[in-house]
């Protein structure tokens, strides 16, 4: 069975297989290339987990975004991160300077990678950065391709099917070079201190031992965002019918526009909006009884945590790529003939997101039961 996976392969034998996993098995130096954003660094956690389970002795060097560099926190697996704001990610802040490209190639070629594995959503390419870890001497070159890259690539897997879900995309890239994969389920860890100083954050608005409900109501794009008056019509209501006191998470720019969320929610909500680091929000989504957020990182943690939760879930990308696979959840969406589209804006009026607030109180208390009678 093993052998007829490798065969699978595009372009070699069984033979040419084998010679593959011969060659990877005696890397020592990975680097592992994921340049999105936070949620997407989370999503390569089953891969990371298989790469070490399969090389235990190999350090492993996570090269992402600026903010992607931030899931390093809490992926294990990871031995050194390496954040790079990447050109041929960028949507135009970046100005021309061949110096600081050939600089990146230089840091590469200093660190002596055995391999690299470039791991890519169905719409990206992987070629440019297989070219530069090819110009930074760097022998094995690991990536998905719809394209044909004249050997950019040492390895081209087979392209997926554009809906194949990402955690499955990237598992499949690693298991074309005959990684065995034990499990593929996403994974976070945390220390305990972390986990001891958000329980202190919720200690100081008298939260001990008492079960809560986190509300993180915005990402970065436009297009994703739940109207935030209803997400916090809709948390006052779990909070009348539940008794649990909603905790509020977002990043400190968030403040700008939380005011009236806030003013909404009183006196039910916990304020810890720009109070806590990443992996203080992972503890705090761990212990929640119930998440409500939309399609962001916030929504990978919880499947991580096995975390029930209430996601908005934007027209902007097909369910089947992003979805949570293993904790208990609900997706809301209204269907609408632009989705899935893709967008960082929605040039319309959201009405993907056209959910009225009494769904999302039902959605709820539905996962709530349920946890409940599971229990």
């Amino acid at each position: 069975m093993f052998l007829l996976l490798l065969s699978l392969c595009w372009g070699c034998g069984v033979s040419d297989s084998l010679k593959l996993l011969s060659e990877w098995s005696n890397v020592r130096n990975v680097l592992v290339m994921r340049l999105d954003n936070i949620g997407d660094v989370i999503m390569t956690s089953p891969a990371l987990r298989a790469i070490k389970e399969n090389l235990p002795a190999c350090r492993l060097t996570l090269m992402a975004s600026p903010s992607g560099a931030h899931a390093a926190l809490l992926l294990p697996w990871i031995d050194e991160v390496f954040s790079w704001q990447a050109l041929w990610q960028d949507l135009g802040s970046l100005d021309f300077n061949p110096q600081r490209e050939w600089q990146l190639i230089q840091t590469l070629r200093d660190r002596h990678f055995d391999a690299a594995i470039i791991f890519t959503s169905f719409s990206q390419s992987p070629h440019p950065p297989a070219f530069l870890c090819y110009l930074a001497g760097i022998s094995l070159r690991l990536g998905e391709s719809k394209q044909y890259g004249n050997g950019v690539l040492t390895t081209e897997a087979p392209a997926a099917p554009d809906q194949v879900h990402q955690v499955e995309r990237n598992l499949r890239l690693i298991e074309a070079v005959g990684f065995q994969v034990r499990d593929r389920s996403l994974s976070i860890q945390f220390d305990p201190d972390v986990e001891q100083t958000a329980l202190q954050l919720l200690a100081r608005h008298s939260i001990v031992d008492r079960p809560y409900i986190l509300l993180n109501p915005w990402t970065s794009c436009q297009s994703r965002n739940y109207d935030s008056l209803r997400f916090a019509i809709a948390a006052k209501q779990l909070a009348q019918q539940t008794g649990m006191p909603i905790v509020v998470t977002g990043i400190l720019k968030d403040r700008d526009r939380a005011q009236s969320l806030l003013t909404t929610l009183e006196p039910h909500a916990i304020d810890l909006i720009g109070s806590t680091t990443l992996p203080q929000l992972a503890a705090l989504i761990a212990s929640a009884q119930l998440v409500l957020t939309n399609n962001t990182s916030t929504m990978h943690i919880a499947d991580a945590t096995r975390t029930p939760s209430v996601i908005m879930f934007a027209g902007t990308e097909y369910e089947s790529q992003w979805r949570p696979r293993h904790n208990l959840s609900h997706l809301l969406r209204h269907p609408t003939a632009c989705s899935p589209c893709y967008a960082f804006s929605c040039p319309y009026q959201l009405e993907c997101l056209d959910i009225p607030p009494e769904d999302v109180v039902a959605a709820g208390l539905d996962l709530l039961a349920s946890v409940q009678q599971r229990a």
